[in-house]
């Protein structure tokens, strides 16, 4: 069964699906890339508010693959209080450095998720570097939001090796990238632990318009009933 991940860029939408029960509350800003950021405050803000309600994630942004950089980065909003904080993997960078400095963090218990990209041709290998250096998850995303949902852009023979390989490391898996309703059923049957979504949670499906209430409950009709307790996965 996989839960249902929504991400949202303020307090006001965070309340919003909140009131409609999603899984996980996802902490993102779309008008600044595929991993946009939040301000730690306000990030900080609305952990407090929500009250450990729902879990929730944060992207520390499409920042570039250095090791300092990254790090000081997560550790910045694993002092948001946050459950989880996912790192965007871009292509043609120096992943080895970045992984092995977040060692550091792991070992103090911080939840990391690994985001891969899977419009920019992801080496698989990486989870198992990641299941060493003690990452929480992985998760499939795509970078361009124009060229389609995951399902367009990546074989479904890659997506459920993907799925495998994290079950493999008992990883928790995410699926995302533009995903449509079109696009649950498909996904389904892989089990990931999660699948997430903005731009269908919105107005005119635009990733950076305001949340629909009524897309977002056009989504959960589509998911198993009742959707799995996220606390029940958490690694």
């Amino acid at each position: 069964m996989s839960a249902m991940l929504a991400s949202v860029n303020s307090l006001e939408e965070a309340l919003i699906v909140l009131q409609a029960d999603v899984d996980i509350i996802d902490l993102k800003q779309p008008a600044l890339g595929a991993l946009g950021a939040l301000q730690t405050q306000q990030v900080a803000s609305i952990v407090t508010a929500l009250a450990q309600q729902k879990p929730i994630s944060a992207t520390v942004g499409d920042l570039p693959m250095q090791a300092d950089i990254i790090y000081n980065a997560v550790k910045a909003m694993a002092d948001t209080g946050v459950n989880y904080i996912k790192i965007g993997f871009f292509p043609n960078q120096d992943w080895q450095q970045v992984i092995e400095k977040l060692k550091n963090l792991t070992q103090q218990s911080l939840k990391l998720i690994a985001v891969l990209f899977a419009d920019q041709d992801p080496d698989f290998k990486t989870i198992d570097q990641l299941a060493e250096a003690g990452f929480c998850g992985v998760m499939l995303d795509t970078m361009n939001k124009t060229n389609g949902s995951l399902t367009q852009v990546m074989p479904f023979t890659q997506i459920q090796q993907f799925v495998a390989m994290a079950k493999q490391h008992k990883l928790l898996c995410g699926l995302a990238g533009s995903l449509r309703i079109a696009d649950i059923p498909v996904l389904l049957p892989l089990e990931a632990d999660y699948l997430g979504f903005r731009g269908a949670l919105c107005k005119a499906h635009q990733r950076t318009a305001a949340l629909d209430a009524k897309a977002i409950q056009a989504i959960q009709a589509k998911l198993p009933s009742p959707q799995q307790d996220m606390g029940t996965i958490i690694i």
